[in-house]
């Protein structure tokens, strides 16, 4: 059976949905394919989820410094099988709150996997969906660990769904999620370790701000290994032994559960993209700057199925809504990557905005750096703070903010000030001339300029 749609979306999640309800608004038949959960990874097993489990962290943060402010605490326990569910509170009836939303707008949904038949033809088992414009927006996978042992590994998504708490835990990876989950393992009381083979951790991030981190991570108990290239997991027992090499020696580590937390990859390999004529080297799928197929111009990209971009869920509904334009409008529109927030939410978070310093450096740009530990400014002693660090990148010339990176001080907060201001063209001198509601967190921002 086949039918005929103008646009075919695969995937549910951010950016399937900006696409396809750019696309219905202005009147035209749209199909969603999903295989999985209506709604996609970030409602469901992204960031709520996680972030009702950083909440309960940062709590349990706020209870360590109590004493600072002369508050005597005693007997404080995470429940964290009560915990998980309230957790699940936030998850429950979304997939099936989406589906609803979809039907209301007259969009089809299909769930199942989804192949190319053609290269304006979608298979979902014995249906053939023909269409004008396709979207791919499938999200990531986990990168698979390509190491023997692999097999008994865990992922960030089951990480998300653990009923028990494991006495002790390994990272294989030390990216992001990693560290915001160890973060929160840690505080409940779980025995966190994280290995990564790079010299440093999250290499792609201000390694001043960095610094901060890893400095953090360790006081709150999270044990950091860096260079150690893992060779193999060994199911012992109940437990899990990870061997690996550091500097060309052997060295392992034990612990309940391990995870892989290698990173996300676009999941697209059971496509079949070869038969939509969809030019890849099997991950990546070749774009131009408006995030259309190079070899099939009937096809675009958006969200964490993309590569090279971050995988966030705010950008994906914005290269999902970018998309939309292009497919209602006829004319192409390329995102514009120039600021992008984002943050780390770890307990405290680190958030960044624009460049680093590394990259102003590499294009050659004039610039100023304006760098402060605020630990000891009075917004940071209120609130017993054990972490408050900025970096600020100033153009020479215009006065433009080039980048800024924050540790602390309400940085997942703050970060949008920045962000605002890098947008519209607010200078450095505009910024420290503006009144800000005292004493906050935002107002000390003229002083970071």
């Amino acid at each position: 059976m086949t039918q005929h749609y103008d646009v075919v979306v695969l995937g549910s999640g951010n950016a399937g949905m900006a696409a396809a309800g750019a696309a219905r608004a202005a009147g035209k038949s749209v199909a969603i394919v999903e295989s999985r959960d209506v709604g996609g990874t970030c409602p469901i097993r992204g960031c709520v989820p996680k972030k009702v489990l950083v909440a309960a962290a940062q709590t349990l943060h706020q209870i360590e410094r109590a004493s600072a402010h002369h508050i005597h605490v005693d007997d404080v326990r995470l429940n964290w099988p009560d915990l998980m569910a309230r957790e699940r509170t936030f998850v429950d009836g979304v997939s099936e709150d989406f589906a609803a939303s979809l039907e209301s707008r007259g969009i089809d949904l299909f769930e199942g996997a989804a192949r190319f038949a053609g290269t304006d033809r979608i298979a979902v088992g014995d249906q053939i969906l023909h269409a004008e414009k396709i979207v791919i927006a499938t999200g990531s996978t986990p990168r698979p660990l390509p190491i023997p042992g692999a097999d008994h590994l865990i992922t960030s998504d089951d990480v998300l769904e653990m009923d028990t708490l494991p006495g002790s835990l390994v990272f294989i990876g030390g990216g992001v999620i990693a560290f915001e989950l160890a973060h929160v393992l840690a505080r409940a009381g779980t025995e966190v370790t994280i290995l990564e083979a790079m010299p440093r951790i999250l290499s792609d991030l201000d390694p001043d701000l960095v610094a901060h981190l890893h400095t953090e991570s360790e006081r709150i108990g999270i044990r950091i290994e860096t260079d150690v290239v893992v060779k193999e997991a060994v199911l012992d027992g109940n437990r899990l032994t990870v061997n690996a090499n550091r500097d060309g020696e052997p060295v392992s580590f034990s612990a309940d559960r391990v995870v892989n937390g290698a990173g996300r990859i676009p999941d697209v390999h059971r496509l079949d993209l070869d038969a939509g004529g969809i030019e890849h080297d099997g991950t990546k799928i070749l774009v131009d700057t408006a995030l259309r197929s190079v070899s099939n111009p009937n096809v675009f990209v958006a969200g964490d199925a993309l590569t090279g971009t971050a995988q966030l869920s705010a950008l994906a509904t914005y290269e999902g809504k970018q998309v939309g334009k292009s497919l209602v409008n006829g004319t192409l529109h390329a995102p514009d990557y120039h600021v992008v927030p984002s943050a780390v939410y770890t307990v405290p978070a680190l958030a960044s905005v624009g460049l680093t310093e590394a990259q102003a450096t590499e294009k050659g740009l004039k610039f100023s750096v304006k760098s402060n530990d605020m630990t000891d400014w009075r917004s940071a002693r209120t609130h017993a703070e054990t972490v408050a660090y900025a970096k600020i990148l100033i153009d020479d010339d215009s006065e433009e903010i080039l980048g800024a990176h924050l540790i602390g001080h309400g940085a997942e907060e703050v970060i949008h000030l920045f962000a605002f201001a890098m947008k519209h063209g607010v200078t450095a001198s505009e910024i420290a001339d503006t009144v800000y509601a005292y004493p906050t967190f935002s107002s000390d921002i003229k002083f970071l300029v």
